[in-house]
């Protein structure tokens, strides 16, 4: 499916859990063994009545899934997480029962929940969560300074497949700060997650199986290609020569255009305004090719239909309305409605 700036939701397969340390990347972890429905659920030896979005268990269960061997730890990091919003957990001091929820779960989808008997939590690596777009906004805005986890969550929260304001994201999921971010720059990268610039470099050197950086000319930046990000098909790494092709096409568009202060600047503008007017060589998406390929043929992408999130339409699920972060970078939507009656911003 197309994954749009403004949709809410971005999928993040529980085959490519972040590792190292982090906030988001310990959030991650607990919201991939969460309840993915309402039922009782076993755990040494005893059963616990859970909800859509929760875990409970005890502290050693807990620290399985956070990989970490000391219970004070376990705990700071649990208040971390609380203090951010992003779970809520008690623990019984008589029992030791501890639960937790995940607060920004998806709990409405389109599709038919599970029934009958069965488990309620999900199988490892099987599936994916419905990962907010918005949701590291909060370290970014509070001055956190980011872990690798926390960064690598970052970038795969700001992945665009297909979206109208970004060319380049017809070539492969790209990496985009807003609508008028599709260009990054390590200095930009460095401020946000409050590292220095040659420890952005040294990260994304190190991450280059999932995140693709191509450098573009003088003082532009660079754009960031996605290549585990679920799509329908083979992701293949973009050619130069047609980010080049199509990159000269917006600049002699925008030549007499005069956008910003700096070149980084100027160069987001023209992409987002002549993206749409630029036409592209590409396959076409199977998703909307009904003559072929109407079955997803990865393998984890076909169980991503019938995941644990009850997601059986993801493709609906992931276009609620959604325009925080384009308010943030100083956009005005303009608010439509489409042939469903939903309200888009764009």
């Amino acid at each position: 499916m197309k994954c749009l700036l403004k949709y809410q939701w971005v999928k993040l397969p529980r085959l490519h859990l972040p590792a190292g340390k982090g906030v988001m990347g310990y959030w991650a972890k607990l919201a991939s063994k969460a309840a993915f429905r309402s039922g009782h659920a076993k755990y040494c030896g005893y059963t616990n009545e859970v909800d859509v979005g929760t875990w409970a268990g005890g502290v050693v269960g807990l620290k399985s899934i956070l990989g970490i061997k000391s219970r004070t730890q376990v705990l700071e990091i649990m208040d971390t997480l609380a203090d951010f919003g992003y779970v809520e957990y008690s623990l019984d001091p008589i029992t030791k029962k501890l639960t937790y929820k995940i607060n920004d779960f998806v709990v409405k989808c389109s599709g038919e929940p599970c029934i009958g008997p069965g488990a309620v939590y999900a199988t490892d690596g099987y599936g994916f969560l419905c990962l907010p777009r918005d949701i590291s906004e909060r370290l970014a805005e509070s001055g956190y300074t980011f872990e690798e986890a926390d960064a690598w969550l970052d970038l795969w929260c700001h992945t665009v497949w297909h979206d109208p304001l970004n060319i380049f994201s017809a070539l492969a999921p790209a990496v985009q700060y807003g609508q008028h971010g599709a260009a990054l720059t390590l200095e930009t990268l460095g401020q946000r997650w409050g590292w220095e610039k040659t420890k952005v470099w040294r990260f994304l050197q190190k991450n280059q199986d999932a995140f693709t950086l191509h450098k573009l000319p003088g003082s532009y930046g660079c754009l960031i290609f996605n290549m585990l990000y679920p799509i329908c098909g083979n992701i293949t790494v973009p050619e130069q020569a047609e980010i080049k092709r199509i990159l000269d096409e917006i600049r002699f568009r925008g030549r007499n255009a005069f956008y910003g202060s700096t070149d980084n600047e100027r160069i987001n503008r023209l992409i987002a305004i002549y993206s749409r007017k630029l036409p592209i060589n590409h396959q076409p998406d199977p998703i909307e090719d009904t003559s072929e390929n109407r079955v997803a043929v990865s393998g984890y992408i076909t169980r991503a239909y019938i995941s644990p999130t009850n997601c059986m339409n993801f493709d609906n699920d992931c276009k609620r309305i959604y325009s925080k972060i384009i308010h943030r970078y100083g956009a005005k939507p303009v608010q439509r409605v489409d042939t469903q009656g939903a309200i888009d911003s764009s």
